[in-house]
């Protein structure tokens, strides 16, 4: 009957740890991340779940004569968004697992 108690006590902690990845990840969603491009010219805003909130495009970033340019512009502040976004997530879900690669758990 010792390996029930252990069985119990194991089972225990992964629905303790599912929690605080549950609390983690709505807590990441809160959180608003900037990248920018241009010298601020251009800002897109995530949250810490990588879902893009916003993109700010101060109007002297915008020459009709040069779309490329802002394309760039926007994809730069984009990619420096999620990058700290993703960085902050694995962060905080090591935290929560204490650093083991879990499979599976999306992050």
């Amino acid at each position: 009957m010792a390996g029930f108690g252990d069985m119990q006590s194991l089972l225990k902690q992964a629905q303790d740890m599912q929690r605080r990845m549950q609390e983690a990840q709505r807590s990441l969603g809160e959180r608003i991340l900037e990248g920018s491009a241009g010298g601020g010219a251009v800002k897109a805003y995530v949250n810490g779940n990588q879902e893009l909130q916003a993109v700010k495009i101060d109007k002297a970033a915008v020459d009709p004569d040069d779309v490329e340019t802002l394309e760039d512009l926007v994809t730069g502040a984009l990619r420096q968004a999620l990058q700290a976004a993703k960085e902050l997530r694995e962060r905080e879900m090591a935290k929560v697992t204490g650093g083991m690669n879990l499979p599976g758990m999306g992050f």
